[in-house]
């Protein structure tokens, strides 16, 4: 009866996708807790390259259902799409997807809410995705959302929706400006998600218990990341959602005793989409280096990340909150033939060396990062897949990451693919 959490550990980007790819091998059951459409988990398999946003990282094995969870905020255009990309790889979806009644809907007045709202902020931007994730929360939160189980009874939805465009309109049009969204065409393309999703929308928190309850194997399929956490992350730029471990239980509607062990997924080095402080980044041509290696752009945005050395104190932070049975290293290859490592240790604040990430987004910004430098390695580390083989300078850069994040290290990516994996030890 184990469910196995998987959660990005820094800023998201962490290489989710790969891990839980690789893990769903051994369950019955990949289930989504969190997040919407701002999330891309990358998988690279047989099959090819594919770039999943809302479909669990699971439906790429035999026998495996793939459950998109109650805390998740759906898309349904952008759904069906991922669907459809999917299929044309010669999979089918039939009983292999299973949409929660009670996640909630995307809709298009989100959409433009979220991109009227972020041009408003000016200079203040958070840097959103413009998905409409915090609109589609907030209304969550409002108690005026729309629900997945909403498109099984057309009726009843045509009378919700116009309450609840009116306001939104009211918002788009008196407060930005903008141009009201058509209660008539909303009402048609409802009918046409009605249409394509109705099969697969169900009691999922009931499924997932049952089978937990029947000893099956789950892997939680988390998104964005600890530092992106509405309440712990770097407020206000973050998330709307929480990814941390606390979201796993709210989001499928599964008791904590199911839990038996928590993956927390770090990069080699830190990454970061959007606005907000980020003290070890690199403005330098290091920077630049990484970034062309590692080709991080944004999987869903396509804006380029910012890059940093690994932060020990952030990732200390983001254990304490979660509780890791242990940690996942990826992109260790992208650190080939770099000469000097360097690893941020505390921070410096206003004179002050600290080794706590504080709590409000002005203190951080004046943090300053301390770095201890290690030494690098010259001998390719791509495609290994037993720890004894890779280059000493390497292993001593694991090993003091395990230190500074304060769990064993399980698992080593050294590659893209779900081969180019270190697994010393069985972690399901």
């Amino acid at each position: 009866m184990p469910a196995y959490a998987v959660l990005g550990a820094q800023w998201g980007d962490e290489g989710k996708g790969k891990i839980i790819d690789f893990l769903a091998s051994k369950a019955n059951i990949v289930a989504r807790f969190s997040g919407g459409n701002n999330a891309g988990h990358t998988v690279i398999n047989d099959l090819g390259h594919f770039s999943l946003h809302l479909i669990p990282c699971g439906i790429f094995r035999d026998g495996v259902m793939n459950v998109i969870g109650n805390g998740v905020v759906v898309n349904p255009d952008d759904l069906i799409e991922e669907m459809e990309v999917v299929k044309s790889s010669g999979l089918s979806l039939d009983g292999k997807l299973m949409i929660s009644e009670r996640a909630h809907l995307i809709m298009p007045y989100h959409v433009v809410l979220d991109n009227l709202a972020e041009r408003a902020r000016g200079n203040s931007a958070i840097g959103t995705t413009g998905k409409g994730i915090g609109p589609a929360y907030s209304d969550k939160t409002s108690r005026t959302g729309i629900r997945a189980a909403d498109l099984l009874d057309m009726d009843s939805l045509k009378t919700r929706l116009a309450s609840v465009i009116e306001y939104s309109n009211a918002v788009i049009t008196k407060i930005y400006g903008g141009d009201p969204v058509s209660l008539d065409d909303l009402y048609e393309k409802c009918k046409i998600w009605g249409d394509r999703l109705g099969s697969y929308i169900g009691p999922t928190g009931k499924f997932v218990n049952e089978s937990l309850d029947n000893g099956g194997n789950v892997v939680l399929e988390g998104a964005q990341g600890i530092l992106l956490d509405l309440d712990h992350g770097t407020y206000p730029y973050v998330t709307s959602s929480n990814p941390t471990i606390g979201g796993v239980s709210t989001g499928l509607g599964i008791q904590p005793r199911h839990i038996s062990s928590v993956l927390g997924i770090f990069k080699a080095y830190n990454t970061r989409v959007g606005s907000g402080p980020f003290p070890s980044e690199l403005l330098d041509d290091t920077a630049e280096k990484i970034r062309t290696l590692a080709n991080e752009f944004g999987t869903t945005t396509g804006r380029p990340r910012r890059v940093g050395w690994f932060d020990g104190v952030a990732a200390a932070y983001s254990t304490r909150i979660n509780g890791y049975s242990s940690a996942v290293i990826t992109r260790l290859d992208v650190l080939d033939g770099f000469e000097e490592l360097k690893v941020c240790v505390a921070y410096e604040l206003d004179g002050e060396l600290i080794h706590e990430l504080p709590g409000g987004a002005s203190a951080l910004e004046r943090c300053k990062p301390v770095y201890e430098s290690l030494e690098g390695w010259d001998s390719p580390t791509e495609g290994i897949s037993d720890m004894a083989d890779l280059p000493e300078g390497a292993r001593r850069y694991i090993d003091r990451l395990e230190e500074l994040i304060g769990c064993p290290i399980s698992i080593v990516s050294t590659g893209p693919h779900r081969d180019q994996t270190i697994m010393p030890e069985s972690v399901i």
